[in-house]
């Protein structure tokens, strides 16, 4: 593969910071801001949707550690595809998941600006996140809502931190997923002990028609909260010894989400019922613990504040885990010639990839101007399509190289990258007919990216034909010497 030969990342991070980096995009807005849309879908069945997408994630989370034993580069699925399939097939790989993870961004930072609006009103600083209005723009007549802003100020700030310091990025992702676990442990503390959870609520379990099957839109849906593994190998360079920590970190941040999700939503639930989460919508969970735990605290005042709190750094380390991801998945197809040159190298001051983070950036501002269902469902698409060539990857690697160095290999091989693909592959059947249905805003805006892609592989394939040509010698000039 090719290189640039421009300097290395630094190994920064530890098992800490890349399981805390996981952990990060995995507990953070899906468990606010998709938990009423899944008991919506699926009623108390929600709590089924994702300890399954668990069950889904786990196939392909062995996949992904035993190639990043073996493969150690930055990039996470894209390098794995890179080094096992052709060019325009790592191209695409690579694509997709660049694009997943930009509209993840924008998902996690509108989820962040409702949370911090219901935090100030909880303070009395602004009213309730609907009754705040937007700011007129100068000379056009039309207005930004506040909201939109917030969402903007918030991807500024971290595209901001990820350009200056990969260190202290890490480091603020380990900060804000400890706090964030630590709220929703006393969340599930108080809601288990109090009267008002009742397991009745779970019964019956499928409700309407539909039955069992209701819970599978739900599950395309919310795929998106179980995506932090492959982000964790995006930034394998920048994690000491990742041969060992990488597959540690996978398996450490994908069972405590679960177990996370499973509490949280239980406890929401066994409280609300299943009608009053999905009536709840993104406040949710707030709404559960304003009416379980106790009011009148000094300075949080109440429950519902402390979990909007956890609400608000949830987002946040989500917004802050996928601008590391993205921007190093660019990175990596700059590295590899796939990108622009400069997507790929380091900046001579700060040792990050400036121009790959900032590209990023960019289209995570742009997609803040779409419905929060929308990028959530373009984000699990791309997600759930990228895991699909994933899993074969790891299948490709141990035909044409058996004898290849892994220092982990998964058990009972070829069943957990085979169950991956096929639970993936319908799990994007049931999404794309979701989407049909009810969202061809997602549908067309997801094909319009791979067009896009498309042609930029044609002008990225033509270009190289062009500069070959010019460097290949003229051989009807006589060589010198041979007279």
């Amino acid at each position: 593969m090719s290189s640039h030969g421009e300097r290395s990342p630094d190994a920064d991070l530890g098992l800490l910071d890349a399981t805390m980096i996981g952990m990060g995009a995995m507990i953070g807005a899906g468990i606010f801001v998709l938990t009423g849309l899944a008991a919506e879908i699926a009623g108390p069945a929600a709590i089924l949707v994702f300890v399954l997408n668990g069950v889904v994630t786990a196939f392909t989370g062995l996949s992904y550690a035993e190639l990043a034993s073996s493969i150690p580069k930055s990039g996470g699925g894209y390098a794995f595809v890179r080094e096992v399939f052709d060019d325009f097939s790592s191209f695409l790989m690579g694509w997709m998941l660049w694009f997943a993870y930009m509209i993840a961004g924008g998902l996690y930072a509108l989820g962040f600006a409702p949370n911090f609006l219901e935090l100030l009103h909880v303070y009395d600083v602004t009213p309730a996140p609907d009754a705040v209005g937007a700011v007129a723009l100068p000379v056009v007549d039309a207005g930004v809502p506040i909201a939109v802003l917030l969402a903007s100020a918030a991807v500024f700030l971290l595209v901001g931190l990820n350009a200056l310091s990969t260190a202290a990025s890490g480091s603020v992702e380990t900060i804000f997923t400890l706090i964030k676990v630590s709220i929703l442990v006393v969340f599930v503390a108080f809601g288990f002990t109090s009267p008002m959870f009742s397991s009745a609520e779970f019964q019956p379990l499928f409700p309407g028609d539909a039955g069992a099957f209701s819970i599978l839109p739900a599950m395309g849906l919310t795929f998106i909260a179980f995506e932090g593994y492959d982000l964790i190998t995006t930034v394998t360079e920048e994690v000491e010894n990742p041969r060992e920590n990488i597959p540690k970190a996978i398996f450490v941040s994908l069972g405590v989400t679960v177990l996370v999700y499973l509490a949280v939503v239980g406890v929401a639930i066994g409280t609300l019922g299943a009608e009053g989460l999905a009536a709840a919508g993104e406040a949710g969970i707030a709404q559960a613990a304003t009416a379980f735990m106790p009011t009148g605290l000094p300075v949080i005042q109440n429950g519902g504040a402390i979990i909007v709190f956890g609400a608000v750094f949830s987002t946040l380390t989500a917004l802050n885990a996928v601008v590391i991801a993205s921007s190093r998945v660019a990175f990596s197809m700059g590295r590899e010639e796939q990108l622009l040159p400069s997507f790929g190298q380091l900046h001579h001051r700060y040792g990050t990839p400036f121009v790959a983070i900032l590209a990023s950036g960019v289209v995570m501002l742009g997609s803040v101007a779409l419905p929060t269902q929308s990028a959530g469902n373009m984000s699990s698409l791309f997600f759930l399509l990228s895991f699909i060539v994933v899993n074969g990857s790891v299948i490709k690697l141990r035909r044409e190289r058996p004898d290849m160095n892994r220092p982990y290999e998964m058990p009972y091989y070829p069943l957990p990258p085979i169950l991956g693909i096929l639970l993936n592959l319908l799990l994007t059947g049931v999404l794309v007919r979701y989407l049909l249905r009810t969202d061809t805003l997602a549908l067309l805006l997801s094909i319009g990216w791979i067009g896009l892609g498309a042609a930029a592989y044609a002008v990225y394939v033509l270009l190289r034909s062009e500069e070959s040509e010019e460097e290949e010698p003229d051989t009807d000039q006589p060589i010198p010497g041979n007279d």
